[in-house]
């Protein structure tokens, strides 16, 4: 292989690369890259409530490709792990272009966090704008609330 060859080569690949990191902005990057994070309790022997609401979630229609837009609501009394905020703010908006139910989507959530954080007890609420004059909500919760009728 000639010299110029393997030097157009490298040229390429970097501005290939280059080309890459310019029209893939930062907050994309993190986006594709997140993964759930846990914290230790610091407050383990206690029973105490986290509720955190997510008012900018978004996926897609699987069926129209059309946007959803809904309120996320996570509510759980955390037994050993606590979720790190942004990685969950940043595992959310990884289903900005995803076509996914809205039932699916929130069973997802759902299962994600109890298999992270294995919580006393968990709530997973989408509450989805409406569209076409139809206004959805779902609710996933663990067994302790259903059995109790909470």
């Amino acid at each position: 292989m000639s010299r110029s060859f393997h030097c157009w080569a490298l040229l390429y690949k970097f501005s290939g690369e280059m080309l890459d990191f310019q029209m893939v902005r930062y907050g994309e990057r993190a986006i594709r890259k997140a993964r759930l994070e846990t914290w230790d309790n610091p407050h383990g022997e206690k029973d105490y409530e986290v509720d955190i609401s997510f008012p900018e979630f978004t996926c897609l229609c699987p069926r129209s490709g059309y946007p959803d837009f809904a309120t996320m609501r996570i509510r759980y009394t955390p037994d050993k792990k606590i979720v790190e905020l942004k990685s969950l703010k940043l595992y959310l908006n990884s289903f900005r272009n995803v076509h996914i139910s809205h039932e699916e989507v929130t069973n997802a959530i759902f299962l994600e966090i109890a298999k992270k954080l294995k919580p006393r007890f968990l709530e997973v609420v989408g509450d989805f704008n409406p569209r076409g004059n139809l206004k959805t909500l779902v609710k996933v919760c663990s067994a302790a609330e259903t059995q109790t009728g909470v």
